[in-house]
């Protein structure tokens, strides 16, 4: 009885979020594509021009928002390259490059080193979330492990100035994710957007410039590395 009245409270506040209204009017699959406007509009995020990806991108609304922020000329493609991976299908976005599978196993990282084309990243994106057991240890330990397979990601394919976004939560194993952030990035920022729901722990870190890039790592141009004022 107590699961039914949660999940009539969660349905009648869905339906009555402005996120979700918004998302509806402006074309967006999820509410979740304004978490990652407001991140990127503050720190400045997105650039024409990047190689970004977006991992756990289904169903799609983050890649529907660097699809607009990187649109070209009218009629015309983007200014930048945007890849995608989940285990799970997505409906089509135009310029949009999605390869479905585990990005662990190595016939989707062959994949992906094709739409690569020998180039580094210079923003990876994770909005992944485990399937939760109720059990708050193992719950952590998933969403540790997620937060792992995003940073080992970034060792490889990253920028040394590049940059990861993750998706977190307060109550599942948050400071020692942020530590390991700390150990890996030279500058760690938390972010809590407004259209992340009050009642959720939910929270995004942002790491850039890697500390100890991959041997596959190219020295480049730092002159303006990073432009956060926060």
């Amino acid at each position: 009885m107590k699961k039914k009245k949660l999940n009539k409270n969660w349905l009648h506040d869905h339906i009555n979020d402005p996120y979700v209204k918004l998302a509806q009017k402006e074309g967006y699959r999820a509410r979740a594509a304004f978490k990652l406007k407001e991140i990127d509009e503050d720190v400045k995020l997105i650039k024409q021009g990047q190689v970004i990806v977006d991992l756990g991108c289904t169903p799609g609304s983050w890649a529907q928002y660097l699809r607009r922020k990187l649109s070209g000329k009218e009629g015309g493609g983007v200014n930048g390259t945007l890849i995608g991976l989940d285990m799970l299908p997505m409906e089509p976005i135009a310029d949009f490059h999605f390869i479905q599978g585990d990005f662990r196993e190595a016939r989707i990282l062959r994949q992906l080193e094709v739409v690569l084309e020998g180039r580094q990243v210079d923003v990876v994106l994770s909005d992944m979330a485990p399937n939760l057991s109720g059990i708050a240890t193992a719950d952590s330990a998933r969403m540790e492990n997620l937060i792992d397979l995003a940073i080992e990601f970034s060792q490889l394919h990253l920028k040394p100035s590049g940059s990861l976004l993750v998706k977190c939560f307060k109550d599942m194993g948050f400071s020692q994710i942020v530590e390991k952030f700390r150990d890996e990035f030279k500058v760690v920022v938390q972010k809590k957007p407004k259209a992340s729901r009050d009642k959720s722990s939910e929270i995004f870190l942002l790491g850039r410039g890697l500390k100890n890039p991959g041997a596959k790592a190219v020295e480049e141009d730092e002159s303006d590395e990073f432009p956060l004022d926060i």
